[in-house]
């Protein structure tokens, strides 16, 4: 078996992934144990600015075919701190957009925050013009981490403001 780029970015996200929900559910039980002895984390917020580097986003979505994306993220002083990929496939298709089914992994310097959402994305056409593109944004559920995001919990929401460039708040409880 051949294994080109995409498919070798496909396994690593997917892979990355799965990893997450796992350190995200026992991540889970160990934060509820913290919390039943009175401690609770403290809430995180980060905002990063996201570069889009790669992308393989057809033309014409059609469900159940995936597509993914790459960004490189940088912090507000904009020094590189990491990469943003998502698995994305599209369930439904039609004259509005997509429901589209998504796997986020940011991995970060000091480790790696896992998500996953089901959102309503425009379609392509719509968003991946060049000149005056539509923008729009999504939430992604927090779904677990590892290093400093061990037993993260919380959100992030992509403001997506042209084809090439994203932000992404990363609220963690």
């Amino acid at each position: 078996m051949t294994i080109d780029r995409r498919n070798a970015l496909r396994l690593t996200s997917l892979a990355a992934a799965g990893a997450g929900i796992t350190a995200g559910l026992a991540g889970a039980a160990r934060a509820e144990d913290s919390r039943a002895g009175g401690g609770r984390p403290a809430a995180r917020q980060l905002t990063l600015t996201g570069k889009r580097t790669a992308a393989d986003i057809p033309d014409v979505l059609v469900p159940g075919t995936p597509y993914f994306v790459h960004y490189e993220l940088r912090d507000a002083d904009g020094t590189p701190v990491g990469t943003e990929s998502a698995e994305c496939t599209p369930v439904t298709v039609g004259p509005d957009g997509a429901l589209v089914l998504a796997s986020l992994v940011l991995l970060l310097g000091d480790g790696m925050i896992t998500a996953s959402t089901a959102f309503q994305r425009p379609l392509p056409a719509v968003t991946e013009v060049l000149v005056a593109p539509r923008r729009w944004s999504h939430v992604f559920a927090v779904t677990g981490g590892t290093g400093a995001y061990d037993a993260a919990a919380g959100s992030v929401t992509i403001e997506h403001l042209s084809r090439e460039d994203d932000v992404l708040t990363v609220d963690l409880d």
